[in-house]
């Protein structure tokens, strides 16, 4: 009886330490995983923060945090002791490295007008909602991708289609509504929580282009009940298809 009463609790602590051992086990793996990649402590965005916010503000909004050093970019700093003066040259979003390029003094920061016009096209400008302009992180000097939506007449025998139109143009200057940008709540960590909020209200963009791509966004934009812009980002090295497609109803599920 005695032997089995003891056999039974050994079993217990072997069970108890197991179960010890595995939570251990568990907890680390993520450090370890990290460990393994020679990970790098660099500076990461906590919060989304406008352009032109000094590198004073900016401070409350990014945290050190270590990431594998394959994932690191060549340029993400690891603090910003040396960045005094400077302010953030566009838009941050939540999640993105801070590297040495989105920061610039402020007589370099892009404002309307200071990117330069390639000869020959013209300027025009259109207002959309965020989720219409890559979720609203477009900024001056990028180049857009232009779908231009119609509801009838886009093609003989067609109602509904969707184009993409106008390749690779030039965003020449982005206005949008200031947005309030209060201190980031800690975590328990002492972390600032990450922003997951929706970006509000619309923005009015500028685009240089030539004489016919002109009158096709002035076209969509005037005409809003048969007609409508969508954008995305496109940089000069995407590729274009061989033909520009159109996509009707019975194309969608091709």
């Amino acid at each position: 009886m005695k032997s089995r009463l003891l056999a039974g609790l050994a079993a217990v602590v072997l069970a108890i330490v197991g179960a010890i051992l595995v939570v251990s086990y568990a907890q680390g793996a993520d450090t370890r995983a990290v460990q393994n990649l020679e990970p790098v402590s660099v500076m990461v965005v906590q919060k989304a923060v406008p352009a032109g916010t000094p590198v004073e503000t900016l401070k409350a909004f990014v945290i050190s945090q270590e990431l594998p050093g394959k994932a690191v970019s060549k340029t993400a700093l690891k603090s910003l002791d040396k960045e005094t003066g400077k302010v953030t040259a566009v838009d941050l979003v939540p999640g993105e490295q801070l590297v040495a390029e989105r920061l610039v003094k402020p007589e370099e920061l892009k404002t309307s007008g200071s990117v330069e016009i390639p000869k020959g096209l013209q300027e025009v400008s259109f207002q959309l909602e965020p989720q219409r302009v890559v979720g609203g992180r477009i900024a001056a000097g990028d180049h857009v991708g232009i779908f231009i939506n119609l509801k009838e007449g886009g093609m003989e025998g067609k109602k509904e289609t969707t184009q993409l139109s106008v390749h690779k143009v030039l965003v020449t200057a982005v206005q949008r509504a200031p947005v309030a940008t209060p201190s980031p709540e800690p975590t328990s960590s002492g972390a600032p929580v990450e922003d997951t909020s929706l970006p509000t209200g619309a923005l009015l963009l500028t685009v240089a282009v030539n004489e016919v791509d002109a009158t096709k966004i002035v076209y969509a934009s005037n005409f809003s009940d048969i007609a409508s812009l969508w954008l995305s980002k496109e940089p000069l090295s995407a590729v274009e298809g061989t033909r520009p497609g159109i996509m009707t109803r019975p194309e969608v599920y091709k």
